[in-house]
């Protein structure tokens, strides 16, 4: 290749895509593929945090799929698009020396004239960080190209040479008077559990949060928050209940709780597979029990006491699908609680399948919940119903009753026209009119499960957790509300009908 083409590659490479680049590189000469591979470690230092590090250590730095999302993060600030992100995620998973070292690390490489600021529970641990960034800096400077002012190296605070860009670091409670930030890391807000138990902690932080370290954010500046979650009230629940329309929120539990999983994953799958198996959580729950398992793991903090269910009473009494093959059922009824009823709890409509036994007992089949309009939870509450031959449907009245019937009854005729029926009867609609409180409603059922007569066949995860956190006083979740308006109306009926009155077409026939 000639040196006036060498010379045209070498402006170009950058832009070229990845197949071009090593199209060229396999012909070029030594001297040439050198200079390529000088571009490309550059462009690798540039391109993300994770990627910094691995050119940096030599690829011995930890990578995994919940971790691009912390460095997306930071590859949307530095590009300039002002962010607000809380990400909350399990202990021991990488998210501290990430986000608050390497993820800064890198952004001061590529905005040197910025000044970050990191905060956590102490200033220890914040001064630790800066530590750990500002030995990098004097470690790594020459191969990312940016250096201390001389005579600026203290741990909680330095300048970058050449420019006012610098670092600060400060523990929740402190002060940050005359400290600016275009980017302000807020990681592990909270120490432990004592402290996020306590009403008086919790208000300190919100008001330090709101008062001092929101203040110092520069115009345009960004905000991440990161943290694991202790407490229902803790600095990501407020923010989450006060303003989560304004925050991009990424919830990464350390199994996957639903299909819309942040990372794609199959409910039940663990985020870091490569430490962290379902076996090694499994053992993990067990031992640190289901509270904390469920708040600092999964990040469904559930309250401290007052819950109507207790976990035990579900997990002791599932069954299998391959045992629940070989039960004689009375009866089968898909439970749908739409939404926008009295439940301020998200804006799902609930639809839950459940059935009985010939003995009295009550079964959780399937749990189809989901945001969906009226016409999408009506298709799918009946094919629900065909899928489990249901004999009935019962959907709570007291918000827009006759315009539920008329709902399930269209979206019946619909898949009539489509042939999906199977030649099957509508189910009944049953209208739940509910004239009680949300705990009166749910006490009774609770007492069901506690004397071990309802069986979840599988796991339903969500659901679940719906049930062990809710304690009365909250509004109710539209999953817990609909699986208890199914297992009521079986409950305080006969196996062989409707209400006590049996059914004049044979729908119950050839039941188990």
């Amino acid at each position: 290749m000639r040196r006036a083409d060498e010379a045209a590659v070498l402006r170009l490479y950058r832009s070229l895509p990845a197949q071009r680049r090593r199209e060229i590189a396999a012909s070029s000469t030594p001297q040439l593929r050198a200079q390529l591979a000088r571009i490309e470690r550059g462009m690798a230092l540039d391109r993300s945090p994770g990627a910094m590090a691995a050119v940096l250590t030599e690829g011995r730095e930890m990578q995994a799929p919940h971790l691009a999302q912390i460095d997306a993060a930071f590859e949307r600030v530095a590009a300039g698009r002002p962010t607000k992100l809380l990400l909350t995620m399990p202990p021991r998973h990488g998210k501290s020396r990430r986000a608050a070292r390497w993820a800064p690390l890198w952004y001061l490489r590529r905005r040197p004239e910025h000044r970050v600021m990191i905060a956590s529970y102490s200033s220890d641990l914040a001064d630790d960080h800066g530590r750990w960034i500002r030995d990098a800096i004097v470690s790594y400077g020459p191969q990312i190209g940016i250096g201390l002012r001389p005579g600026s190296s203290a741990a909680n605070r330095f300048d970058i040479a050449g420019t006012e860009g610098g670092f600060a670091a400060a523990g929740v409670g402190g002060g940050l008077t005359g400290k600016g930030a275009h980017l302000a890391v807020l990681d592990d807000p909270i120490k432990d559990a004592a402290e996020a138990a306590s009403p008086t902690m919790r208000r300190r932080l919100w008001e330090w949060w709101q008062a001092v370290l929101l203040t110092r954010i520069e115009p345009g500046g960004s905000v991440i928050l990161i943290q694991t979650r202790w407490h229902e009230d803790d600095l990501a629940g407020r923010i989450l209940a006060d303003e989560a329309d304004r925050w991009t929120v990424i919830n990464l539990p350390a199994l996957a709780l639903s299909e819309d999983d942040a990372l794609g994953r199959p409910v039940g799958a663990a985020l870091w597979p490569e430490r962290y198996d379902e076996a090694a959580l499994a053992e993990i729950r067990r031992s640190v029990g289901e509270r904390v398992w469920w708040s600092l793991y999964m990040q469904q903090p559930r309250p401290q006491e007052g819950g109507v269910w207790q976990w035990p009473w579900i997990t002791d009494h599932r069954i299998s699908a391959a045992r629940f093959r070989g039960i004689d059922l009375a009866r089968i009824v898909v439970a749908v609680d739409p939404a926008g009823g009295e439940s301020a709890v998200g804006d799902e409509t609930g639809i839950v399948a459940v059935a009985r036994d010939r003995a009295g007992h009550l079964y959780v089949l399937d749990d189809r919940s989901g945001n969906r309009g009226a016409d999408a939870w009506g298709r799918e509450a009946c094919l629900l119903a065909i899928e489990l031959r249901a004999d009935a449907i019962t959907v709570e009245s007291n918000y827009g009753g006759d315009m539920s019937r008329q709902i399930l009854r269209q979206a019946w005729q619909e898949l009539q026209r489509e042939q999906r029926t199977e030649g099957l009867p509508m189910p009944a609609v049953l209208s739940v009119t509910a004239k009680h409180g949300k705990r009166l409603r749910a006490e009774p059922i609770a007492q069901l499960y506690e004397q071990g007569r309802i069986h979840h066949v599988g796991a339903w995860p969500e659901l679940e957790q719906q049930m062990v956190t809710w304690a009365a006083g909250m509004d109710s979740p539209d999953r817990m509300d609909a699986a208890v308006h199914g297992l009521t109306q079986l409950a305080g009926t006969d196996p062989s009908g409707t209400g006590g009155t049996p059914y004049l077409d044979g729908r119950l026939s050839g039941r188990r």
